[in-house]
């Protein structure tokens, strides 16, 4: 870069000097006025009114929003637990409290990590609403050739970008799915921990309030010592959680670093969900099938036959490939008298009552939830059959063309059909239709579904089918799991608060540990709504302490 030269003015002082003398005018009237009226338009009148909202009108922000953004830069001092429900609009929020800290000239440069496949969309709600621009590394970029940086913590933390990016110093780090960093022991704990960072936000729908160690490990990398160092704590309250959960003093610390608006609270609450559930009975011959199949495993353990019941639920295809690739000896002596069984099958009940769905709702856009590749290949083929246009999304996909199957979806086919990595990190609020043709064991997966479209931006109510067979396990799971707790109504925002208050880590594998070890139907049912009484128990508990708090 050349050297600037400063030369001093030797004419200015003699040119104003001779103005003042003779009373004439040093500078063109037109141009004084409109820089007056500019500074006069600019001009901070009020340190604690967010800067940023006058530069960006085009955004119509949400109140729990601004909020958010002003509690974390006037009381947090900008290191802060993003933490509201999922769609309430975290990233939007960062992305407000970096265009307020960038305006104040307070940072400069910024370093954001985000699981890979969100960075796409980080980089585009960035700068589609805050005209902030993003750079993506790239191999054989330097760190510090561009002033805002984003990349995965999973690229970050290797060598040699570890060793560049810690012998940096950062205006502010963003960090999103910031759950991977409750874990003191681990390297993304670690890495970040080390980071260089005047400001620091971590986003998180995970609520944090159960586990008090990790509430400590997160809030240990935000503020060092806020909570006393780790021995003190751990003896204090990582003991009695619950009692410590009951504190109000630590509450009130907890509160002071961590922002979390849940849905019920905002805005988006106007926008509703209406859920129904279909219920569907199998053909003579599908029904059939489904008895011989329970009765032919009935030596095999309960979980290894409730997988292949499950799948027949879901349809042909997944039954079939799943019994075609066994290595099971106990299996494969009936194996091809029930696969010829399998593909004599007319088509699914299920598949005829989509189509139907699907024609009932019109022109709109679909989202399909199924358990398996095979149901999707399926169903992708039935819907083009019956002239239904349609797009899969699987696990697996690359960044690229996980943007592409969204865009086509939205700008040119009716259905997504989507396996269970569609319920996480992608924004689908220009739809407002959800079937799920397969019911998740664990309910806050279907949560993460339907988050897909209740979020920020979604101005339509919303629609969520059920499908379920009667007289088959599904009707198990949905009267006892679903209906019992009123999953759709209350629970299902503070689920995981009760079963981490009841050390249940997943839901879905304590129903697969009890299934495993059920050896009947009836046994079933009353292991069943035993978890669900417990649950539903503690569900009135929570609710009666947050009445009370």
């Amino acid at each position: 870069m050349n050297k600037i030269s400063v030369h001093r003015d030797e004419k200015f002082i003699p040119k104003l000097t001779q103005s003042i003398e003779r009373n004439e005018l040093s500078s063109n009237w037109e141009l004084f006025q409109l820089a007056y009226r500019y500074k006069k338009s600019t001009a901070v009148t009020d340190f604690e009114a967010l800067q940023a909202l006058h530069h960006l009108p085009q955004v119509d922000f949400l109140d729990h929003q601004i909020d958010a953004a002003k509690t974390v830069i006037q009381e947090m001092n900008g290191r802060a637990i993003l933490a509201d429900e999922v769609g309430l609009g975290k990233t939007i929020e960062a992305g407000l409290i970096l265009k307020e800290y960038m305006i104040r000239g307070l940072v400069k440069n910024a370093l954001i990590l985000v699981p890979a496949s969100l960075i796409n969309q980080w980089i585009k709600e960035l700068q589609e609403k805050f005209y902030i621009p993003l750079a993506n590394y790239r191999k054989n970029y330097q760190w510090d050739d561009y002033p805002f940086f984003i990349t995965s913590l999973d690229l970050a933390k290797r060598m040699p970008h570890r060793e560049e990016i810690l012998s940096m110093h950062f205006d502010m780090v963003i960090i999103d799915e910031a759950h991977r960093l409750k874990n003191a022991d681990t390297l993304n704990h670690q890495f970040v921990r080390s980071i260089q960072k005047k400001y620091c936000l971590f986003l998180t729908a995970t609520p944090i309030q159960n586990n008090l160690l990790e509430i400590f490990n997160l809030v240990s990398i935000l503020k060092p010592g806020y909570l006393g160092d780790h021995e003190t704590f751990v003896k204090k309250h990582h003991k009695n959680s619950n009692k410590s959960l009951e504190n109000t003093y630590l509450r009130k610390l907890i509160k002071k670093v961590m922002v979390r608006n849940r849905r019920k609270d905002t805005l988006l609450d106007n926008v509703k969900r209406h859920v129904h559930t279909i219920w569907l009975q199998f053909t003579e011959e599908e029904l059939n099938v489904y008895a011989q199949l329970e009765n032919a495993f009935h030596g095999l353990s309960s979980l290894s036959k409730m997988t292949y019941l499950k799948e027949l639920c879901s349809s042909r295809e997944a039954c079939y490939v799943s019994l075609q690739k066994t290595k099971n000896n106990d299996i494969m002596h009936i194996q091809p008298q029930f696969l010829e069984m399998i593909a004599a099958l007319p088509h699914h009940v299920k598949a005829k009552k989509l189509i139907e769905m699907i024609d009932k709702i019109g022109h709109e856009k679909v989202i399909v939830f199924t358990e398996y590749r095979a149901t999707q290949f399926y169903l992708q083929w039935y819907l083009n059959q019956h002239d239904i246009t349609s797009v899969a999304f699987q696990g697996g996909l690359k960044k690229g063309r996980k943007e592409w199957i969204t865009q086509l979806f939205e700008q040119d086919k009716q259905v997504l059909i989507a396996t269970e990595a569609g319920g996480e990190g992608i924004n689908l609020q220009f739809c407002h239709h959800i079937i799920n043709y397969d019911l998740p064991w664990n309910p806050m997966r279907l949560e993460q579904r339907i988050g897909r479209i209740h979020r920020y931006g979604q101005k339509n109510h919303m629609h969520i089918y059920n499908f379920a067979i009667e007289q088959t396990m599904e009707e198990h799971i949905v009267k006892l799991l679903y209906d019992k707790l009123h999953i759709f109504e209350n629970v299902i925002g503070k689920l995981d608060k009760i079963l981490a208050s009841l050390n249940i880590h997943n839901m879905e594998d304590q129903v697969k540990q009890i299934m495993e070890e059920t050896t009947s139907s009836g046994e079933l049912r009353i292991k069943m709504d035993n978890l669900v009484s417990v649950v539903d128990q503690m569900n009135n508990t929570i609710g009666e302490q947050q009445d009370g708090s």
